[in-house]
């Protein structure tokens, strides 16, 4: 949680949370009743104020109202007492505990103001002589619960981010017993190795592997990725996403802090609780002010009875220094602006690991992509089909996506994609076989179809366009054969296709200055072919996985700013290594460790939003400490009494009333944040 200065209990509680990973909803939980007991004391305390108001001596002259009976003034005492106590504890204890971290900070400040208005007035009630300050205390407890509550509930909008990642999990599991019958259990229950069934419709429970039937898979909320994944026996799936088709059995893996799921939960607690450089700076600002506030009132003071000015004028303008030296606004400045930076990213596809990575972003200059899975999909695609002079294109292409319609090869996958983009109505293919490690044949519109290897051409002695196919092979594209009743008919070059997306993000970063550069183990010629593509013009082919990490180190050198986009367990060091290390979310456990930031949605132009929302976190971060700290630059002295002698002197109301309205500009310049 961002929420920085209410009660350190409460804090400690939050920690103990996230410590133990905890992702049962009891952050929000609690969290919330923190919110509902502000809210309570807030309303309470307000109602409690009007009659305070009402029997204030200083509001009766004021309002020229004359209302008075035996002991009012006491009744006063009694009311403001309960005030203090019960609308100004969540205060008293916090600065208790502040002081007792020997760490004064917000807390501290409040309690310091709110302890001497209610001394000093207590006094005054009890034969001292000079004017009561009660309304003021009670106004000040007021102002300052409703400013947590406010604050309180901008930061839960954040943590709410976590709650609903907590409700894609389901509850419970159909777990298939020895005797083949199911019985629903709490998925705490859920061991490794057990079987459960998932029936279409349904959350898979946890993260496992398919033992038996197929089925389409909607990962859109965990992934980003819109289009439902088909999966069958052996394969992996993810707790949270949906069954959409078939019933499954699935063998469990992983379950409880274990998930997916739940790692990314805490990734975004991570990224909530860790404390960037700006916070440190408020935090280090609060701690000042405490001395400040004291110093102040001290001096303030001492200078006013110098001067000769009553006791009592000199305890309330040190009573307003301290009031005024409070400014909730810098508490507010940098966790507010990370709370709604948080929840924006998450909106966004984006986990932020690391704040201060993250806010160093702003800087990069550089960024280096891991081609496979990065700037390409991690899936094949036709980029050539070469017919026999008796064929045409789109023919050579019928025959083959019609024999391949049975297949579940990701070639298979390639070719029907092609067919589809191309309008190719295919035909129904008979007598379909797979023939191990060398290709498919059947039989459409009664001629025999093969789709081949280049070994089975070879061995089976075809002659073929030797020039073509290696200098497709060269390019790392895979060559399939086509043959059509024992002819050669075509080849057809298939390539791990290029994310539309990488290209635009590649166009995007030129436009701002920011260097692309392309980082693959694969030959020099599918690095090339691929730069090409995407208009990447820095490229370091084969590249050993050990040394990606050297090529960070040598951009580095340059005095360049370096930003690293990885999936694999090879990109680890790299993503280390780099100024900001961005993962992409569909990659290896290791590679997510390892990044600052992880994209969720595997899309590169995702890289685009992490530069702006640094940017625009940064640039906030820097408004709302100015705001509040050019505030107190301007109220201190004015509540010290500066211009006392042309007439002009701060009371205690309306400090209070100015520090809350600059806590609400804080608050409402940190939702205005935007990601753009």
């Amino acid at each position: 949680m961002a929420h920085q200065h209410n009660h350190t209990d409460a804090q400690d509680e939050e920690q103990h949370h996230h410590e133990h990973g905890n992702h049962d909803g009891h952050e929000g939980h609690d969290h919330g009743s923190m919110i509902e007991d502000f809210k309570r004391r807030f309303y309470i305390s307000l109602l409690v104020t009007i009659p305070i108001l009402i029997l204030s001596p200083m509001i009766q002259d004021f309002i020229r109202l004359e209302f008075s009976f035996p002991y009012d003034q006491y009744v006063l005492f009694g009311l403001a007492t309960f005030v203090f106590f019960y609308g100004g504890w969540p205060f008293l204890t916090g600065s208790i505990d502040e002081l007792k971290n020997k760490n004064p900070g917000m807390m501290t400040l409040i309690g310091l103001a709110i302890v001497v208005a209610y001394g000093y007035s207590s006094l005054v009630i009890f034969g001292w002589s000079g004017r009561n300050f009660f309304w003021e205390l009670a106004t000040l407890i007021d102002i300052m619960l409703l400013g947590h509550w406010i604050e309180m509930k901008s930061v839960m909008g954040a943590s709410n981010a976590l709650q609903e990642l907590v409700k894609l999990m389901p509850n419970e599991a159909h777990r298939l017993n020895a005797d083949g019958k199911t019985e629903d259990v709490p998925l705490s229950e859920l061991g490794a190795e057990d079987l459960v069934l998932v029936k279409p419709g349904e959350k898979i429970p946890v993260d496992g592997i398919i033992t038996e039937g197929k089925s389409a898979i909607d990962e859109s909320m965990l992934t980003g990725e819109s289009v439902p994944v088909e999966k069958g026996k052996d394969h992996e799936v993810i707790g949270g996403s949906i069954n959409k088709e078939g019933s499954l059995t699935i063998q469990v893996q992983k379950t409880g802090d274990d998930t997916y799921l739940s790692q990314v939960i805490t990734l975004v607690q991570e990224a909530q609780n860790s404390k960037s450089r700006a916070q440190d700076f408020a935090n280090r600002a609060a701690k000042w002010l405490f001395y400040l506030a004291l110093g102040s009132g001290i001096s303030t003071f001492i200078i006013w009875m110098a001067l000769g000015f009553p006791f009592d004028t000199a305890v309330e303008r040190m009573v307003t220094v301290m009031v005024i030296t409070c400014p909730h606004a810098l508490g507010l400045a940098a966790p507010l602006v990370v709370a709604v930076s948080t929840s924006l990213s998450a909106k966004q596809g984006l986990l932020i690991r690391n704040r201060t990575q993250f806010e160093n972003a702003r800087n990069i200059d550089a960024v280096i992509f891991d081609k496979t899975g990065t700037l390409t999909k991690g899936e094949f695609g036709v980029t050539d089909i070469v017919p026999q002079e008796s064929y045409e294109t789109n023919q050579l292409l019928y025959w083959a996506a019609s024999v391949e319609q049975n297949s579940e090869h990701p070639l298979a996958q390639g070719i029907l994609d092609k067919a589809q983009e191309e309008s190719v109505s295919l035909s129904k293919v008979e007598e379909f076989e797979s023939m191990t490690g060398q290709g498919l044949q059947g039989k459409v519109e009664n001629r025999v179809v093969k789709v081949v290897s280049p070994g089975y051409v070879q061995d089976e002695g075809y002659s073929y366009d030797t020039d073509t196919f290696n200098e497709l092979s060269e390019e790392g594209k895979t060559v399939v054969f086509v043959l059509i009743d024992q002819n050669y008919a075509g080849m057809i070059a298939l390539a791990d296709m290029v994310r539309e997306s990488a290209k635009e993000t590649v166009a995007e970063l030129k436009k701002n200055n920011i260097r692309s550069v392309m980082l693959t183990g694969d030959n020099q010629k599918v690095a090339d072919w691929v730069a090409k593509q995407i208009g990447i013009d820095e490229v370091y082919a084969e590249v050993m996985p050990d040394h990606k990490s050297d090529q960070v180190k040598k951009i580095q050198a340059e005095g360049r700013k370096v930003a690293m986009t990885g999936d694999g367990i090879n990109d680890a060091p790299a993503l280390a290594t780099a100024d900001v290390g961005i993962a992409i979310g569909s990659g290896t456990d290791v590679a997510v460790e390892t990044a600052d930031i992880v994209l969720v949605k595997s899309n590169p132009k995702d890289i685009l939003s992490i530069l702006n929302l640094s940017k625009n976190t940064y640039k906030k971060m820097v408004q709302n400490l100015w705001w509040a700290a050019g505030y107190n630059i301007f109220a201190i002295p004015l509540a010290a009494g500066v211009l006392a002698p042309i007439g002009i002197v701060l009371s205690p109301a309306v400090g209070a009333i100015l520090m809350s309205f600059s806590t609400v500009v804080v608050a409402i310049n940190a939702k205005l944040l935007k990601a753009e």
